[in-house]
């Protein structure tokens, strides 16, 4: 299933907010705040464009990452997505700031 996900499925994210399903089931409401494709990335015989999701915490959280699952307009539920945290670099120090990368 993530081999069919494309930054296209996103661009209705952005902005909004949603919730992941952190490893240990929980939700984790976060707000989609960027999108960026990385042709620089893309392999020769690929089909897909690599791209990156950025996201945010809409509160405190502790999670750092791991395999979570989300909902994506025209997809349905992802399930094994690998979310990773960022550091803040001068933004709220309270909220998690994450990183989604498909190659």
């Amino acid at each position: 299933m993530l081999q069919q996900v494309h930054s296209r499925h996103f661009q209705p994210l952005l902005g909004q907010a949603s919730s992941l399903t952190l490893p240990d089931g929980s939700q984790l409401p976060v707000r989609f705040e960027n999108l960026e494709e990385t042709p620089r990335a893309k392999m020769p015989n690929a089909e897909r464009m690599p791209f990156s999701v950025e996201l945010n915490s809409l509160g405190s959280t502790a999670f750092v990452d791991g395999l979570c699952g989300l909902e994506v307009p025209g997809l349905g539920r992802l399930e094994g997505v690998f979310v990773s945290r960022i550091p803040p670099m001068g933004r709220d120090p309270t909220l998690g700031y994450f990183y989604i990368a498909f190659n």
